[in-house]
């Protein structure tokens, strides 16, 4: 297979994994491993996508990056001037993206259970959207809001119920889920008259989001003919407008060389049709829509490399190769049996017929990176690189084991390359502890 063909910003040069012009190699000398490397070329030619396929295309649309994929300060201010706004779910992604600079109106704060605290830093700020599903919260935001003379734009986060096609870890559509408003007519009307009589609350309409990794666009279908029925429904019951809609994001990327690529038309195309049909028929104004891809965005533009540590085969069984990462800067495997690309970066010319399980060094039996993958004559010393760990990834990076976590580089698809977010020390581990 080559590489290029399945990551358009690898490479392979004198035997070596390039990654936008830059020796892997020698990226893992000089930064040690495990590291994480960041293509700010493929981000931006992904947000270039994201302006082509929807914002230029039709009128009156938005679309936010999901941060918590991953969020740096770098990464915060590359979308900024991508023009992209920015999605994000706690205070402590509020506070980085405000630290980068970001424009308050182009935040959208997510969350179901967002904390007082929380709430009031984020109205003080001016946020641009909140996006609830308790009814808790309503009252917390409007209390909040008439005490510091605001009035905010909020949304609700709604359950269409529907089956998203995913790991149920990253489903989250379903009827029975810890997110959005169940949409039986008794509920509705509770939270509709909440935010219709709150005169701190500007009402702007509703948000779903079904899932992570969706590879097909029938479950986005069927949750935007969901939400369309609300709107008709509010529209007549209530006699108002929703002014916008948010579509969520959950598109899916490659993982495998054997996985499709997905234009993000695939999904929008036929959403934003059946949105237009359906108001036109309904003689209702058309909203705002809105998109938050993350993993979209800044999956495929990630690489890890790790240092090959440990070869051990049990005959008959299986060969593991033990590296110098693991579950702490990688806890997707475990958590939900994520399947991931690997080569050898510093054999990359090689025939890749070894099937190895290249292992973690947690103390953990489930710490396993990759099952079952060709590397080439693997040796201790040798430099692995895991392919599409741009998305949760860093942003799930622990210090489990007291392992610290990894530097990240970003590449510019020059052959240049510069330290993002420096490698953790042990010091950096105990700064909070007496």
């Amino acid at each position: 297979m080559d590489i290029g063909e399945f990551n358009s910003h690898a490479s392979v040069r004198f035997n070596h994994l390039f990654y936008d012009g830059v020796d892997t190699v020698e990226l893992a000398s000089h930064y040690g491993t495990p590291l994480y490397v960041v293509s700010e070329s493929a981000v931006r030619e992904r947000c270039s996508s994201v302006r082509k396929a929807f914002l230029e295309k039709y009128p009156n649309t938005r679309a936010v990056y999901a941060s918590k994929a991953f969020q740096t300060l770098d990464m915060c201010r590359i979308i900024d001037q991508e023009g992209l706004g920015i999605d994000v779910v706690s205070g402590g992604e509020l506070f980085a993206a405000l630290k980068a600079q970001v424009n308050p109106g182009a935040i959208v704060f997510h969350g179901n259970a967002k904390t007082l605290d929380e709430l009031e830093y984020a109205i003080e700020n001016d946020v641009g959207r909140i996006i609830s599903d308790n009814l808790r919260e309503i009252s917390e935001v409007e209390r909040i809001a008439a005490r510091l003379g605001k009035k905010v734009k909020l949304l609700y986060r709604i359950t269409p119920g529907v089956d998203s096609h995913t790991h149920r870890f990253i489903s989250t559509g379903s009827l029975d889920s810890k997110f959005g408003i169940p949409l039986d007519s008794s509920v509705r009307n509770d939270y509709m008259r909440a935010v219709l009589n709150s005169p701190h609350i500007d009402f702007r309409g509703f948000h779903f989001h079904i899932g992570s990794q969706i590879r097909d666009n029938f479950s986005h279908l069927a949750a935007l003919g969901v939400a369309l029925k609300l709107i008709v429904d509010v529209h007549t019951d209530y006699g108002f407008d929703v002014s916008e809609l948010n579509l969520g994001g959950g598109f899916g990327i490659r993982y495998l060389p054997g996985d499709p690529e997905t234009e993000l038309g695939y999904f929008l195309d036929p959403m934003m049709q059946l949105i237009r049909f359906e108001m036109e028929k309904a003689k209702i104004p058309m909203p705002m829509v809105t998109i938050e891809p993350g993993r979209w965005i800044i999956g495929e533009a990630g690489i890890t490399l790790y240092e090959l540590r440990s070869v051990k085969t049990i005959p008959g069984i299986r060969t593991y190769v033990g590296v110098d990462g693991g579950m702490t800067d990688n806890i997707r495997p475990a958590l939900y049996e994520a399947r991931y690309h690997a080569i050898s970066a510093n054999k990359a010319d090689w025939s890749h017929d070894t099937v190895v399980t290249i292992a973690g060094k947690c103390c953990e039996s489930g710490d396993i990176l990759v099952k079952d993958v060709g590397l080439a004559e693997p040796k201790p010393g040798d430099i692995v690189a895991v392919f599409s760990t741009g998305a949760y990834n860093h942003s799930m990076a622990s210090n489990y084991n007291r392992i610290p976590r990894p530097a990240v580089v970003m590449t510019t698809g020059e052959g240049r390359h510069r330290l993002s977010v420096r490698r953790e020390s042990y010091e950096d581990m105990l700064i909070r502890e007496f």
